[in-house]
């Protein structure tokens, strides 16, 4: 029988199936409590909700990656918004980024629907795995090179996990660096727009500008242009 963890897919006839596995790294991602500067905020602005959303009962919690197990793309942003992920539990869901991000995956043929609101809309994704350098919302978006490098040890792990994927997409220069660190590339990698560089396990770093309002509003990243990136994922086999 299947069993689905917020569109993670594995099996209950093997303890050591990739979903499980998974599964066991997101829960334990979900009670990381690592960084006191991040813990705080993120239950500050749990307790203290946007009127828009004062209804709902925020996750106020780290954010674990979602998708398929069996993906051969993985993308990889910054850190969950403070009222987007920070709220709904789901990386991505919920805020403007992510509007772009999954219509985008949607139209690339990754995901099973254009929308993500909630962690039980129904959204699922086939080939692709989506996560963060960073789980907790952090002040200001802006993580510390600490709390970057003190969580960069669940991305690598799921990486681990994750043995189909070949193309790895970083959506913008902090994630693109925080994969740079976690590999150990020397020089670092230049970022730019479907900026392609290899990985030493035989991956593809393949860049893309951040879907945040600021670069969507701004006409630095347009639809052709997020969907150039994940044409060229595919290209590369993902």
């Amino acid at each position: 029988m299947a069993i689905v963890r917020f569109g993670v897919a594995g099996t209950d006839a093997d303890s050591d199936a990739p979903g499980d596995l998974l599964g066991a790294l997101g829960a334990e991602i979900e009670g990381c409590r690592a960084c006191p500067r991040l813990v705080a905020w993120r239950e500050a602005v749990a307790a203290s909700p946007r009127a828009s959303f004062a209804a709902e009962r925020y996750w106020g919690r780290p954010v674990a990656g979602f998708g398929d197990p069996a993906a051969r793309l993985a993308v990889v942003g910054l850190a969950p918004a403070a009222h987007g992920a920070n709220r709904t539990g789901r990386v991505f869901t919920g805020d403007r980024s992510g509007d772009w991000l999954f219509a985008a995956l949607w139209r690339a043929g990754y995901a099973n629907q254009p929308e993500s609101t909630g962690r039980h809309d129904g959204l699922e994704l086939t080939g692709a795995w989506v996560s963060a350098a960073v789980r907790c919302a952090p002040p200001a978006n802006k993580p510390t090179r600490a709390e970057r490098d003190t969580c960069l040890g669940y991305l690598g792990r799921e990486l681990g996990l994750l043995v189909d994927v070949g193309v790895v997409v970083v959506l913008g220069g902090f994630a693109c660096q925080a994969v740079a660190a976690l590999y150990g590339l020397r020089p670092r990698p230049r970022f730019g727009h479907l900026a392609e560089h290899g990985l030493p396990d035989g991956r593809t770093l393949l860049c893309s500008y951040h879907p945040s309002q600021q670069n969507t509003f701004t006409g630095t990243l347009t639809e052709p242009m997020f969907d150039a990136v994940f044409a060229r994922a595919r290209a590369l086999g993902a």
